[in-house]
């Protein structure tokens, strides 16, 4: 007898308990989301004085992919995806030289904190860099492009369209400089020059 008094009191804990546990599981966030944006990155207007003249690298239109995995609602880390392709340019008062094409392929982990709301959901983030030159296609000069690394900050939104599609705004700042080698009979490095790109992104994105 004292065992059946003692289940028909924990049936109803038990109960209690999966039913508690079911609420918690359901409340955690999705913990995927995919972004495909179209990006601008846009480096500074001088990149690098050499003499009376300015070494320019052009803005780049492309599209671009990211992955978001979410620790908890409010903690994820994004790793974007994309490349680029610039003109080099050497610019003086009166005269502009093209140096030539270069492609930029710049992987980026950000660490990023979301401030869920009920439709729109901010975010800030920072990370890493890592920038790989590549298809050098030479016209003013013979360059070689080291590899560099470098930092990333970030600011974006979310705004929820359906219960998985969202419209996104991200503006990102990549703190990026490497080193220009003009080869020839004496190379000469150019150290420091700023890619620095503002990366802004507009795009939609789908919660799994």
């Amino acid at each position: 007898m004292k065992k059946y008094l003692l289940l028909c009191l924990l049936l109803p804990v038990g109960a209690s308990l999966v039913a508690q546990e079911k609420k918690v599981t359901s409340a955690q966030p999705q913990q995927w989301k995919i972004r495909f944006r179209g990006i601008a990155a846009i480096p500074p207007s001088s990149s690098y004085q050499l003499g009376t003249s300015d070494v320019t690298i052009s803005t780049s239109v492309v599209p671009e992919i990211d992955f978001t995995y979410f620790f908890s609602k409010n903690l994820a880390a994004e790793l974007i995806l994309g490349t680029t392709k610039h003109t080099v340019k050497l610019k003086s008062s009166s005269s502009s030289t093209d140096l030539g094409n270069v492609w930029l392929l710049p992987p980026t982990l950000n660490l990023q904190y979301h401030f869920p709301g009920k439709s729109v959901t901010p975010y800030i983030g920072a990370g890493l860099n890592y920038s790989i030159f590549y298809g050098v296609k030479d016209a003013g000069a013979s360059l070689a492009y080291k590899n560099k690394a470098g930092f990333s900050t970030q600011f974006g939104l979310d705004c929820m369209i359906s219960d998985k599609w969202f419209i996104n705004l991200d503006i990102k700042k990549i703190f990026l400089k490497t080193d220009v080698t003009l080869k020839g009979a004496t190379p000469t490095v150019l150290s420091g020059v700023k890619v620095d790109p503002w990366v802004i992104g507009l795009g939609v994105g789908v919660k799994l």
